[in-house]
């Protein structure tokens, strides 16, 4: 059963965030852009960088670049893509891909890496769960995003 998203009250001052963001499939990721960065914004992020990309499977790429080219500047790095599946396998195959790379990205580097790249199975799940204020996936994102950059933050300064 899909929850409504609940608005958390984060700071985010003092953090940088990058965000990479697919252009196909654009209308569904542009909105869970747009309430990620609301989100960001509210919270008082440091910067919030926007990289876009052709297509989901390019994501991995750009987001390694970013944490490991100029790790210095980003607390956490937000994935954005939609995929839906088809009557082929090539949707699962690159869903599985870009999860993979982002998870394998962020335990190496030990930056977070929130995924938000979607495999949906139609049109309704999309509009629900990216074009719906009450179940858009962005600002789920990016409440994960602050409070896993905050967490990072608190750790290197315990040790």
């Amino acid at each position: 059963m899909l929850e409504e998203i609940n608005v958390k009250d984060l700071s985010a001052k003092e953090l940088c965030f990058g965000l990479v963001a697919s252009k196909f499939n654009q209308s569904y990721v542009d909105s869970m852009l747009n309430a990620a960065i609301e989100v960001l914004r509210k919270s008082e992020a440091k910067s919030i960088d926007i990289i876009r990309v052709p297509g989901a499977y390019e994501i991995p790429v750009i987001a390694g670049h970013l944490v490991y080219k100029k790790s210095h500047l980003y607390d956490a790095v937000i994935c954005l893509g939609v995929v839906f599946r088809g009557e082929t396998t090539h949707a699962k195959h690159i869903s599985e891909a870009v999860c993979n790379s982002l998870a394998d990205l962020q335990t190496n580097c030990q930056i977070p890496i929130v995924n938000g790249v979607y495999l949906f199975e139609n049109k309704e799940q999309g509009d629900k769960r990216c074009m719906d204020p009450k179940y858009n996936r962005g600002v789920e994102l990016a409440n994960t995003a602050i409070e896993m950059a905050a967490l990072m933050k608190k750790l290197k300064m315990d040790i």
